[in-house]
């Protein structure tokens, strides 16, 4: 993806994020972020998206064999995780002191009352 600017995404290495869509998808099974992809718009997930891979004999793998691991997916197909929530939440930036945080999204009560 080429562009003049760089993409910013909510999600970063080591946050805590739920899979919404495809094979692995599970609501409340929090999982963790272990590379973002930016100009793949593309996160490798802990224990999502498994492929196997075949490796000749080397000098680091001096036996070879099939190899499990994890592919990317795409960064629209996973939630940050909210704790106090117990699920995925949507997530808007704050500045506080000079920093800024992210601070989760919740259900508003008058969305509850319509029907």
């Amino acid at each position: 993806m080429k562009s003049r600017f760089k993409p910013k995404y909510n999600i970063r290495k080591g946050d805590s994020v739920v899979v919404i869509t495809g094979e692995d998808k599970d609501l409340h099974r929090p999982r963790t972020v272990k590379l973002v992809l930016l100009d793949k718009a593309k996160v490798i997930v802990e224990g999502v998206n498994m492929v196997t891979r075949h490796s000749k004999p080397n000098a680091q793998n001096t036996k070879g064999g099939i190899i499990k691991k994890e592919a990317p997916i795409h960064i629209s197909n996973v939630m940050l995780w909210d704790p106090s929530q117990k699920s995925g939440a949507r997530v808007k930036k704050e500045r506080k002191d000079g920093k800024t945080i992210k601070v989760f999204k919740t259900a508003s009560k008058s969305q509850e009352g319509k029907k």
